[in-house]
């Protein structure tokens, strides 16, 4: 396999684990639930729970700072055929991590364009609704100030 189909499958799993890491609560489990049944698979690190350091940097580009630590919960299995999926999710959740970790390996089968149209796609949508109703409200209450010339000089 080339460096650059490598790089572009690399990418794109990036993308898909992303898009499930920040799924809201039980959204994920809920879509992959309803399109497809679980294959087999053996745990090799069953879900738990732990923290990371989120980490920031001042405006984008200055010196990494700590900003604190954050939930999340990981496992990782092995399907009956073979593929490896990791899941890692916000918060506490252990039935979306397991979810995730399935749809990571389905990913990397024939049936990655399936789950795509049927589970991610719905997903970010639902994401970028949320978002998007977010904005608007925060768009409601902003305050345009400005400075009026006084008549003094």
């Amino acid at each position: 396999m080339s460096n650059v189909m490598q790089e572009t499958q690399q990418k794109m799993r990036k993308a898909w684990l992303s898009v499930m890491a920040k799924s809201p609560e039980g959204a994920l489990t809920k879509l992959f639930e309803q399109e497809t049944a679980a294959p087999d698979f053996e745990w090799l690190r069953p879900p738990e729970v732990g923290s990371v350091m989120v980490r920031g940097r001042t405006g984008g580009t200055g010196a990494p700072f700590n900003l604190g630590e954050m939930t999340v919960t990981r496992c990782s299995l092995k399907i009956a055929s073979g593929e490896v999926g990791h899941g890692y999710v916000q918060g506490r959740r252990k039935g979306d991590a397991q979810s995730a970790a399935l749809m990571d390996a389905l990913m990397q089968t024939e049936r990655a364009a399936e789950l795509q149209v049927k589970v991610l796609s719905p997903l970010e949508d639902h994401m970028a609704a949320a978002q998007e109703k977010r904005a608007r409200k925060a768009a409601a209450t902003k305050v345009d100030f400005f400075t009026m010339t006084r008549g003094e000089d």
